[in-house]
């Protein structure tokens, strides 16, 4: 990545950046893909892996792993990065719960992850319907462990994370997304340190809740601002991070300024777990929820771990 790389004005009609070799993905077919497909449009549930054009889906899909996303299709915001539609929302839908929660079941998920579009048409923000969900997930899947990928709940986020704490996730992440200098290009309608403070506040409420959050690159940043966003995340306690490269999902959004290799995301996540983090995922195609349940498995594996050996030095 090139130090000071600035960020250019985007030009809808030029040809997009050939990918490389290493983030290139195959067409999903399988069986297991068309019948997790049926399924969602059956119960009416949206999903990220779709409509945020993720490349991962046909993995994911074919074993049978969706993130499903509430509050419905339509965002308030229009971030650079995201190809989540904007507009106006419809209506919050009273059996999306439910229905999630049959999903679950439906799928035999170890593991959720639950995320949504951002509604800041709602009074709320939409966190109600955080602990509908997690509610009917544990009334019908009690088993399965619960990951949500929340909005930060501008204005709101105090009530917000407090509402949802309450329920009891088992892992709550938010994702900053980029580096403090390119928010007013790629993440306008956000405050990184409002972004921060919402992290950290969910650590306040509940200290035993996992906090995630996440960070492409790709998108101009320099090397020492993403180590630095590293050092703001550990400062807000935060124990998982997830690092993945930014693909242009149409020529209107933000452009690839770089594609970054697997090597330079190896000196990444090296540098990420000297800083602390109980977990760090980092490579071209990792995406927040992409081996969500895996990654949960070993978090609490690292917190147990590290645990006993507080216990063992007392």
């Amino acid at each position: 990545m090139n130090e000071m790389t600035p960020v250019a004005p985007q030009n809808p009609s030029a040809p997009r950046q050939r990918k490389p070799d290493w983030i290139r993905v195959k067409a999903p077919t399988s069986t297991g893909f068309a019948e997790t497909k049926a399924m969602m449009r059956r119960l009416n549930l949206n999903t990220v892996c779709e409509e945020a054009a993720c490349p991962n889906i046909g993995e994911c899909w074919t074993k049978k792993h969706a993130t499903v996303m509430i509050l419905g299709d339509t965002c308030t915001r229009a971030c650079a990065f995201c190809n989540v539609k904007t507009g106006m929302p419809r209506a919050v839908d009273a059996l999306e719960p439910q229905h999630t929660a049959d999903a679950a079941a439906e799928l035999g998920l170890e593991h959720i992850v639950i995320t949504s579009v951002d509604r800041d048409d709602l009074p709320d923000g939409g966190a109600s319907q955080f602990v509908k969900v997690i509610q009917a997930l544990r009334r019908t899947t009690p088993k399965t462990t619960i990951e949500i990928l929340t909005p930060d709940f501008r204005n709101k986020a105090q009530a917000a994370v407090e509402s949802i704490v309450e329920a009891r996730p088992d892992v709550y992440n938010h994702n900053l997304e980029t580096v403090p200098r390119l928010y007013p290009t790629i993440r306008p309608g956000a405050r990184y340190y409002a972004s921060l403070r919402l992290l950290e506040s969910v650590k306040r409420h509940d200290p035993s809740i996992f906090t995630k959050s996440g960070v492409m690159v790709g998108l101009g940043e320099e090397r020492l601002e993403v180590h630095q966003v590293m050092d703001d995340m550990r400062s807000a306690d935060i124990d998982f991070l997830t690092m993945g490269q930014y693909l242009q999902p149409t020529p209107r959004h933000a452009k690839v300024l770089d594609f970054v290799t697997p090597q330079a995301f190896d000196a990444y996540a090296a540098i990420a777990r000297a800083k602390g983090f109980l977990l760090v995922a980092a490579s071209p195609l990792t995406r927040s929820s992409y081996h969500a349940g895996d990654d949960f498995a070993k978090m609490r594996a690292a917190r147990e771990a590290q645990l006993s050996k507080g216990r063992a030095k007392g």
